[in-house]
């Protein structure tokens, strides 16, 4: 019987092999994920073929992407069906087709902006679109403490933010999604919150009771369900730490209300557990898919080799009430 993870209307079945992969093609650990209005899901991955693309089945339809992005950090997939992608290693966004023809690319590959200078970027992590799909914001996070607002023909409007901790400083702003109202959503991973701002940056309120939040997306809809990939210990004191994570929370928006976590108590490589839940995306089932980066911690779960073929995609099937 497959794993359950949830309870009442937050009950998911784990599928384990979802993901269909042929012998010949090998899928690095996934950064991130997203859906697109077919249910079609990319997995956006640290390995030769950067963007695989899965029908709603597992089937793996096409794979591109090879030889153009250095580090697959994030994927934000568009209403109009165009996909944006973050690489942290070559500091660029690029906005492309589903196909991989590359529609425009921010930022200068390969040259960052100096380290902690505000100035776009320095190692960005995530994308998302204004409400009406004027306006992108961008997330750079490792060699920045920054939001940036732009035009969708690539012009800087404005950014915010600045290493620390109170209220609009940032600890490593991970990923970033915009609700329905345009209100600014950001994973301020290391300060263990989500921070959330107006259109132009002003400070709204903050979501506490969190651990090293990664991955992140809004369900599409009027009201949308926030989803979070939280990681689990990043330290050999309390990397044995039970609830704490990694593990997936699901947040209403309105209210703030946390209506599901999901994972086992422990991080681990067994059904129903993950090790770092990086990238997150949710289908118009409710059907939630997990990417992980899980080869670089193989090690505290197992003395044996990581195999060639590791998981790369959770798919979290929604059981109907």
């Amino acid at each position: 019987m497959a794993e359950r993870l949830g309870t009442g209307a937050w009950s998911f079945e784990v599928n384990e092999n979802w993901a269909k992969i042929p012998d010949e093609i090998v899928l690095g650990d996934c950064a991130a994920v997203g859906v697109d209005s077919k249910d079609n899901v990319y997995a956006f991955n640290r390995g030769d073929h950067p963007v695989a693309v899965f029908d709603k089945d597992g089937n793996l339809l096409r794979t591109w992407g090879e030889g153009v992005f250095t580090r697959p950090h994030g994927v934000h997939v568009a209403p109009d069906d165009t996909i944006w992608l973050t690489d942290d290693g070559d500091h660029t966004v690029r906005h492309c087709t589903l196909d991989g023809r590359v529609l425009m690319t921010l930022g200068i590959p390969g040259k960052p902006a100096p380290y902690m200078s505000g100035e776009p970027f320095h190692r960005c992590t995530h994308t998302a679109l204004s409400p009406n799909g004027d306006l992108l914001y961008i997330s750079d996070g490792y060699g920045n403490a920054r939001i940036h607002k732009y035009t969708l023909n690539g012009k800087l409007l404005s950014s915010w933010g600045e290493p620390g901790t109170d209220p609009g400083q940032f600890n490593i702003p991970h990923n970033i999604c915009c609700d329905p109202d345009g209100w600014i959503y950001v994973a301020d991973r290391e300060n263990h919150r989500v921070q959330i701002f107006d259109g132009n940056g002003k400070w709204e309120t903050q979501w506490n009771y969190l651990h090293r939040p990664n991955g992140m997306c809004l369900a599409r809809g009027s009201s949308p369900l926030c989803y979070i990939g939280e990681g689990g210990p990043s330290g050999e004191i309390n990397r044995d730490w039970p609830n704490i994570g990694p593990r997936v929370s699901i947040h209403t928006t309105k209210g703030h209300e946390v209506v599901a976590r999901l994972g086992k108590p422990h991080a681990g490589i067994a059904p129903g557990q993950f090790t770092s839940p990086h990238g997150i995306a949710v289908d118009s089932q409710g059907n939630i898919f997990v990417g992980e980066l899980s080869g670089r911690s193989w090690g505290r779960f197992s003395k044996d080799p990581p195999p060639a073929k590791r998981r790369v995609i959770h798919r979290l099937q929604k059981i109907a009430e």
